[in-house]
């Protein structure tokens, strides 16, 4: 079964978009960390769908979009980690995640 570029890219463009509107919309810390994870995601498979797609016309295309890819994981992993160490930080001091009561903050 091959399942075409484009139905990828499809994928990719939706996820990206409820990731968005996950930013956008959500008021809790935790769930923006979780939209933007999925907006990442959602590029890491449009870079893989469009490597596979020009892997046919030379193989080193394909390592390059997943080399890509392995590097917007390991930069998403340390933007997890420090990002979730300021809201344990702002959680101690305020006890609430309310993205718009951070609006304030001064440390």
């Amino acid at each position: 079964m091959n399942v075409p570029t484009e139905a990828y890219v499809a994928l990719s463009g939706v996820l990206f978009a409820i990731g968005a509107m996950g930013v956008l919309v959500r008021r809790s810390a935790i769930m923006v960390f979780l939209s933007v994870e999925l907006m990442l995601n959602a590029a890491n498979l449009a870079i893989v769908a469009y490597a596979r797609h020009w892997a046919g016309f030379d193989a080193l295309a394909g390592m390059t979009g997943q080399t890509v890819v392995f590097i917007v994981l390991a930069v998403a992993a340390a933007e997890v980690a420090v990002g979730l160490a300021i809201l344990i930080a702002i959680f101690r001091d305020r006890a609430s995640t309310d993205v718009d009561g951070l609006a304030e903050v001064r440390l």
